[in-house]
């Protein structure tokens, strides 16, 4: 019953996420891989114009490679899990962004 309940909640969110920029998708991704909200969108404004969308995909679904969610993880953490992915372009990037948002 409670699932039948959540059903329209589910359906707008997906909606919504559908209609959002590739830059607020990256947003959201690296808040939800345990960046904080300043950093995810200090780094994410400056990726956006540095990487395929393709590459913005990969780098926003980094919350999923930990199952759950990590509380302020620290970008040595969060490097090792870009460094996962396999692309150097976006190990690149988003090393010289974390370290130019981290100076902010």
């Amino acid at each position: 019953m409670i699932r039948l309940a959540l059903f329209p909640l589910i359906a707008a969110s997906l909606a919504l996420a559908s209609c959002a920029t590739p830059e607020t998708r990256l947003r959201n991704g690296l808040h939800n891989a345990g960046l904080s909200q300043a950093m995810s969108a200090c780094m994410a404004e400056r990726m956006v114009d540095r990487l395929s969308l393709v590459q913005l995909r990969r780098l926003s679904a980094l919350g999923s490679l930990e199952g759950k969610r990590i509380t302020d993880l620290s970008l040595g953490t969060f490097l090792h899990k870009v460094r996962a992915l396999g692309d150097p372009e976006i190990l690149t990037v988003s090393t010289s962004s974390a370290a130019l948002c981290a100076l902010r």
